[in-house]
């Protein structure tokens, strides 16, 4: 694939960037490059290799899925500047 001035000044305008001409005659060889490398990737084979998300190997520290109250309502309403009842007292904004 190989991009001309038309196809920059399309992307450009995608993008909602503004390039003078001379921007865009300098963009144009350098995303051509970068399509040449993307090229060159797509050739490598990669049959033998398995998809992963991350290099390297993360395993999830999983607990058990329970519903629980947190048992810090206390502690959690010590933050609040108001509290009222045991919930966070805020003020009226519809009368």
């Amino acid at each position: 694939m190989s991009v001309d001035t038309a196809t920059v000044r399309h992307i450009a305008r995608l993008a909602r960037i503004a390039v003078s001409d001379a921007e865009v005659e300098a963009l144009a060889p350098e995303l051509n490059n970068i399509l040449g490398w993307v090229e060159q990737l797509q050739e490598v084979d990669v049959s033998g290799v398995e998809p992963m998300t991350a290099v390297i190997p993360n395993h999830l520290r999983l607990r058990e899925d329970k519903v629980t109250d947190g048992g810090i309502r206390e502690a959690v309403l010590a933050n609040a500047p108001v509290a009222e009842h045991g919930f966070f007292a805020v003020p009226k904004v519809i009368e």
